[in-house]
């Protein structure tokens, strides 16, 4: 777990779940207006976390619908009434909750309605904070990363992970698309001082996974 105020900002990264999906909490430390990226489990200490720091939580961002990323989603926004925001071309693996969460061996409740879209280009703002929405498809064909350009971070879900890439081997993966999506959306626009935290797993920089990744430069 990380807990700083980098650039004014209130940051907490925590593993949920019992696949230790990263999640996070953003939050401004003056209106107290807060964001959570992929609330995947544990919904009872992702509340506890907001209420012991007195935020507000105003929507939840999804970097995609896997159960893993998205199985405290709804007891989250019906503790807070939060707005619940993915890509739409994943709306077909979120209504599949049940049939993600039996394939391996969890059981959840049926999905809340989201309340929008998210797409390339998109501002999330909460408070003085603000992500710009990246789509980046390949481990899902609605696969997003979120930057925050007050700090130079992003969030890469399961596209990018430290010395490894999202598999592609689940419903709507595509390997050329996620390499591509790597190569384009991340490495292309990025510094190598730029900060990424994962969907799983440590935090790395942009410039470490160019120099290291095994994926990266690879066209299939």
């Amino acid at each position: 777990m990380s807990h700083s105020e980098m650039s004014d900002l209130i940051v907490q990264t925590f593993p949920v779940g019992m696949l230790g999906c990263n999640c996070t909490i953003l939050a401004d430390p003056k209106s107290r207006e807060a964001i959570v990226i992929d609330p995947g489990g544990d919904h009872d200490a992702i509340l506890a976390r907001l209420k012991k720091e007195g935020l507000v939580l105003k929507a939840m961002l999804h970097t995609h619908a896997h159960v893993d990323h998205i199985g405290g989603t709804r007891a989250v926004h019906e503790a807070t009434r939060a707005k619940i925001l993915f890509h739409e071309k994943d709306r077909w693996l979120y209504d599949n909750i049940r049939m993600q969460a039996e394939w391996i061996g969890m059981a959840v409740a049926d999905p809340a309605k989201p309340d929008a879209y998210l797409a390339e280009g998109d501002e999330i703002r909460f408070g003085s904070g603000l992500l710009r929405t990246i789509h980046t498809p390949g481990h899902t064909p609605g696969s997003l990363c979120f930057h925050w350009p007050a700090s130079d971070l992003v969030f890469s879900g399961d596209t990018l992970f430290a010395g490894s890439i999202g598999r592609t081997d689940l419903w709507g993966g595509s390997m050329p698309q996620i390499l591509e999506s790597i190569e384009k959306k991340l490495l292309a626009p990025f510094e190598d001082a730029t900060r990424v935290i994962p969907g799983h797993g440590s935090a790395t920089t942009i410039g470490q996974e160019r120099r290291t990744n095994p994926f990266v430069g690879k066209k299939s």
